[in-house]
């Protein structure tokens, strides 16, 4: 919870995250821990739905961005999916997000929609970005 408050103006709340993890079979987190103390420093949820992933959220600690922890992690599941059969992710963005954005497009990710209003707090639209892998 303290990377999700530290990362996003709108976190989500602990219930969320809850309801992610008892989501199995559609549902899957993964975590990036520091090796010697064992903290978490970074996290993704995405949802597998057949073919498809939507990643729903991702985030690093403050302290730990810069060090390709979230490359690692999206290469992880982009990777891990891939072999499973996936064809296609998908994700939604904050338009003002440029490190976010800059991340996906290292991966190919590309823009084929938005959503006007998607995000509160402060409100924003939303690019949704999808990558066929």
């Amino acid at each position: 919870m303290a990377i999700e408050r530290a990362s996003f103006p709108n976190p989500w709340h602990e219930t969320t995250f809850r309801g992610e993890i008892q989501n199995e079979g559609i549902s899957f987190p993964l975590v990036a821990s520091e090796p010697t103390e064992r903290r978490v420093v970074g996290y993704i949820i995405f949802w597998r739905i057949q073919d498809e992933i939507q990643i729903n959220n991702i985030a690093v600690h403050p302290d730990f961005r810069g060090l390709g922890i979230g490359e690692a992690i999206l290469r992880e599941v982009l990777d891990k999916v891939r072999a499973e059969g996936a064809v296609f992710a998908s994700l939604e963005v904050r338009v003002s997000n440029g490190p976010a954005r800059a991340l996906y497009e290292k991966f190919g990710f590309e823009i084929i929609g938005s959503r006007k209003d998607y995000y509160v707090n402060p409100a924003e639209d939303a690019l949704v970005l999808g990558l066929n892998l």
